[in-house]
């Protein structure tokens, strides 16, 4: 009996632990966004965020100390709603291996990537995802390049970006794997759901969550063509 009761607390207790780990990502990645868009001669062009179906952030990803090595984070895909109006609710994800083709250093960084049409975000939210494989990717530019910006939407179905140590820039992830986190959907809605699931649904946005929502909405409520 004794067993069975503190089995049941240390299980309470990592389900309090993980939940507070992914409230915290999402502030994590809500405060990446922020950062990023309040700068703008050097954020995402926004011309791309509008055209944007999907977006994903992964705050912290980190990498080995070599220039090809290791990499794993755990962030959040948000796609448009039907319509193009408004944002929808977030649906974990993680990310997997992959090449940098620009490294700016720091053990950890910051990754923002667009998905710019239909086509992408279906593929994105399939079980497992390669960047480079089963869509074209590309390095996002950055601020108010308008040739830059038309080159962009005519060859990727991806933009990526980065930042580590203030230096923010266009990333090639070739390689890396994205996959949904149904452990932290599990933690946000209280079931192992696929991110198809969640982010192409009329789900409730979690209160844990709102703030990135908002800054979604606020950077970019309706899509353009």
């Amino acid at each position: 009996m004794l067993f069975r009761i503190v089995s049941v607390f240390a299980a309470a207790a990592i389900a309090v632990v993980a939940q507070n780990d992914t409230a915290k990502r999402l502030d994590s990645s809500a405060q990446v966004l922020q950062e990023i868009m309040d700068v703008a001669d050097r954020a995402i062009p926004q011309r791309l965020l509008d055209r944007a179906e999907c977006l994903v952030i992964v705050p912290g990803l980190k990498k080995g100390a070599f220039i090809v090595g290791a990499k794993y984070g755990r962030g959040f895909v948000s796609c448009r709603k039907s319509g193009g109006v408004g944002w929808g609710a977030p649906g974990g994800v993680r990310v997997e291996g992959g090449s940098f083709g620009f490294q700016i250093g720091g053990s950890e960084t910051d990754v923002v990537m667009l998905v710019m049409n239909e086509r992408g975000a279906k593929r994105l939210l399939t079980s497992k995802f390669t960047i480079g494989g089963d869509a074209s990717a590309a390095a996002g530019p950055v601020g108010r390049t308008a040739t830059a910006e038309t080159d962009a939407l005519m060859t990727a179905e991806i933009l990526a970006w980065s930042r580590a140590r203030g230096l923010f820039a266009g990333v090639s992830l070739q390689g890396a794997t994205l996959r949904g986190d149904q452990d932290a959907n599990n933690e946000l809605y209280g079931s192992k759901l696929a991110n198809q699931d969640v982010v192409m649904s009329d789900r409730a946005v979690p209160a844990t969550a709102a703030r990135l929502h908002g800054l979604l909405n606020k950077y970019s409520s309706r899509k353009t063509k």
